[in-house]
C-alpha cells in the first residue's frame, strides 16, 4: 500500500515530531527566486511547501510548483484559496472547508463544484477544517469569505469548532490568523484545540520569529506554516526550521 503524505503527517504526530512548512504564494514571490527559497530550504531540513493564497491571479502555479519539484524532494502540497486552485504537479491538495465562518460557498458550495475536476486530478486529497482566527487586522480571506473570523481570546469558541470539524470527519485542522497579522494565535487557544482534538494542528500567520514557532508547537501545534515573514526575510528559514525540530519529543 502506498504510503500517503497524509499517514506521513499522522506519524509523525503520534511520534511527537513537530513539523516546519514554507508557504509560498505565486502572487507575492518571483518564479526567480524560488530557487533560492528551495536551495536555503533543503539545507534547514525543511518538512514540506505549501504551496497557493487567497488569489493566485498570476499564471505561475504550475511553473513555480515544478520548479520546487526538480530541484528537491521536499512534498508539495497545495493550500489552495479556492478548491479550484489546481496543480496536478503537486502531491497533495488541502481540502479547504471554513468550518470558522457560516458562508455556505466556503464551507461547501465551491468544493460540489470543484469536486469532479479534483477527484479526477491524481491529487491525495487531505480533508482540512480550515479556521481563521482574528490576527488583529483585516485578511483577504475574511473579505473574500465575508466571514468574520474567531475572536483572537475565545479560546472555547476555537476548541469547539475544531472538534466538531474533527468528528465532522476533517483530517486536518488549520489555525490560520492571516498573511501580514499583527498577532500570530496564542499558545492558550493552541493548546485548548490541541488538548481536544486528535488529527494534526496546523498554525499559521504572524509567526515571525522563531521563538514563537518554537512556543506554539510547545502548546501543541504539529505543522508550523510560515509564509509572510520568510518573504520580507528568507534567511528566517534556517532559523525557524531549527527552532520547530529543537521542540522535545513527548510521545
Amino acid at each position: 500500500m502506498k504510503n500517503t503524505l497524509y499517514q506521513q503527517l499522522t506519524e509523525r504526530k503520534r511520534q511527537g515530531r513537530k513539523s516546519f512548512s514554507v508557504l509560498i504564494d505565486p502572487d507575492k514571490i518571483e518564479v526567480s527566486a524560488i530557487d533560492q527559497l528551495v536551495s536555503l530550504a533543503v539545507n534547514a531540513n525543511v518538512d514540506y511547501f505549501f504551496v497557493g493564497g487567497s488569489l493566485v491571479i498570476a499564471d505561475n502555479l504550475d511553473e513555480s510548483i515544478q520548479i520546487i519539484k526538480s530541484s528537491c524532494n521536499i512534498p508539495v502540497i497545495l493550500f489552495p484559496g479556492s478548491p479550484s486552485q489546481l496543480s496536478k504537479y503537486a502531491d497533495a491538495l488541502l481540502y479547504l472547508s471554513l468550518i470558522s465562518g457560516r458562508n455556505p460557498e466556503l464551507l461547501i458550495g465551491q468544493h460540489v463544484i470543484s469536486a469532479p475536476f479534483v477527484k479526477h486530478s491524481g491529487l491525495e486529497i487531505i480533508p482540512t477544517g480550515y479556521m481563521v482566527i482574528d490576527g488583529g487586522a483585516p485578511t483577504t480571506v475574511s473579505y473574500i469569505s465575508n466571514a468574520a473570523p474567531i475572536p483572537a481570546d475565545k479560546n472555547e469558541i476555537a476548541m469547539c469548532t475544531a472538534l466538531a470539524g474533527e468528528m465532522l470527519g476533517m483530517k486536518l485542522i488549520y489555525m490560520d490568523a492571516g498573511s501580514g497579522a499583527k498577532r500570530p494565535i496564542t499558545e492558550h487557544m493552541i493548546e485548548k484545540v490541541a488538548r481536544h482534538i486528535e488529527v494534526p494542528l496546523v498554525i499559521g500567520g504572524g509567526i515571525t520569529d522563531p521563538e514563537k514557532a518554537y512556543l506554539n508547537c510547545k502548546a501543541g501545534a504539529d505543522i508550523i506554516v510560515v509564509g509572510n515573514a520568510i518573504e520580507k526575510d528568507p534567511s528566517l528559514i534556517a532559523e525557524m526550521s531549527n527552532a520547530v525540530h529543537s521542540v522535545p519529543v513527548i510521545v
